[in-house]
């Protein structure tokens, strides 16, 4: 019997949580417990209301860090990649800051914003801004020279140049760019949570660890962050399946 496409992924997953149990049964001095023991925490996290209320935070804070990096890094790239001269001039600034690690900048961030969201806001926005500006400056740059001569051969105003033109030009590239940001945003948050705040799920796993080696719980953590994970890449996957966005495939 042929196994439907969409059921394989399902069959394999639960085919390593029943050896997952049988490792975990048949070795009882392990540490790591089983999905069984990891279910059972998760229920716990939802019967006292702390699953949904660190899952908010985590994401309040990916949140505000990604929108306020989008918002300032993309405009900008785009001006820089458009104006030689402005992107030889920044230029050396952000390949100072781009290596510098985010987690790098927790005591400072503590020092500026103290123990709480803006401080682990601050360290999000700084591992996505430099990733998008040049994202942004890489998009300009390859825009194919017969779209620019185009629009410039039918006297296109500056507006409607960016809107005709440049904007349907870039999003495709700014939408994988920001795709693979936001994975970085999210891994950011949880390594923030564990040092600069007292809520999230980053939070969770090195309090359930602090709190009598609860494993389970920290397990449990470890797999939704991994399930948030994977459901905000296929949403910024199904971005880029709209049409309006996949102006520059009609090339292909």
């Amino acid at each position: 019997m042929r196994v439907p496409v969409w059921l394989r992924p399902i069959l394999f997953l639960a085919t390593l949580l029943v050896i997952w149990e049988i490792a975990v049964r048949t070795h009882p001095g392990l540490i790591l417990p089983g999905p069984i023991a990891v279910f059972a925490g998760l229920e716990e996290l939802l019967h006292h209301g702390l699953l949904l209320k660190y899952i908010v935070a985590s994401l309040f804070r990916v949140t505000w860090g990604f929108v306020l990096a989008s918002i300032t890094a993309i405009p900008l790239g785009l001006a820089l990649g458009w104006y030689r001269r402005g992107e030889m001039a920044f230029n050396p600034l952000s390949q100072i800051f781009r290596p510098i690690s985010p987690l790098a900048w927790i005591p400072i961030a503590i020092l500026w914003f103290g123990v709480g969201d803006l401080s682990s806001i601050f360290l999000i926005f700084v591992a996505c801004f430099f990733p998008l500006l040049l994202t942004a400056m890489s998009a300009v740059h390859n825009i194919p020279a017969v779209y620019i001569h185009a629009g410039r051969n039918f006297g296109l105003s500056s507006a409607a140049f960016v809107a005709r033109v440049l904007y349907p030009a870039v999003i495709p590239q700014l939408l994988v760019g920001m795709r693979i940001t936001l994975g970085v945003a999210w891994l950011v948050v949880v390594a923030a949570e564990m040092i600069a705040v007292n809520s999230g799920l980053g939070f969770l796993i090195v309090d359930a660890r602090n709190a009598g080696n609860r494993y389970d719980l920290v397990v449990a953590g470890m797999a939704v962050i991994g399930v948030i994970g994977l459901l905000l890449d296929l949403s910024m996957r199904s971005l880029e399946q709209i049409k309006s966005f996949r102006w520059r495939s009609s090339e292909d």
